[in-house]
């Protein structure tokens, strides 16, 4: 896994935006879209807002997935890998960049067709805890969906393609996520340092 964990983190030194295929295998990808789907069936997954648990806006117009927090005391044996396999990256991380992460926050993403994330920042206004944002997406099949990172000479268009991982720093790159014609399933969290 150092391979893939060091092209990421390669890529964003290069670029600001780290890409790479494969950072979760097939089989957790596909075991991580059925707890989408039981979720889902199950009514379970909530109507995502702006803002923090003290000042939530939920404005369609704006964002239109649905989320669900992941939680190691869900006792959910893939979840419980897909936090193994962040607490590795997290190591690596800090052990190679310095990058003095503390924790993280995920949730599982799902666009459901026609549904999009306007332009915004990763990061609260009232605590700069969330250092770098990332991505683990899930889908199998892509039709639209692509994340759009905005720099200063231009944007680059970002496929959601199963495996692949997207890494950058979350007080410093706008982004969207434009219409989806086909759910679109994924990991999104955030690396946190202390306040």
């Amino acid at each position: 896994m150092e391979i893939i964990f060091d092209e990421l983190i390669d890529t964003y030194l290069a670029t600001r935006v780290g890409t790479v295929k494969n950072f979760i295998t097939q089989a957790l990808s596909a075991n991580l879209v059925n707890n989408i789907n039981a979720l889902y069936v199950g009514n379970k997954l909530l109507t995502a807002g702006t803002g923090n648990n003290q000042l939530v806006n939920h404005d369609k117009l704006v964002r239109s997935d649905k989320i669900y927090w992941l939680d190691r005391d869900h006792n959910n044996v893939y979840e419980n890998d897909f936090f193994d396999l962040m607490d590795t990256f997290v190591t690596h991380l800090n052990s190679s960049c310095y990058a003095g992460i503390t924790g993280y926050e995920f949730h599982y993403t799902l666009y459901e067709k026609g549904s999009f994330y306007k332009r915004h920042l990763d990061n609260f206004k009232q605590n700069g805890t969330r250092a770098f944002s990332m991505i683990i997406y899930l889908n199998a099949e892509v039709n639209g969906g692509a994340l759009r990172i905005y720099q200063e000479n231009g944007s680059q268009d970002i496929s959601p393609n199963a495996g692949k991982s997207v890494f950058f720093k979350s007080t410093e790159l706008e982004h969207e996520v434009l219409v989806t014609h086909l759910p679109r399933m994924s990991i999104t969290g955030w690396l946190k340092i202390a306040n």
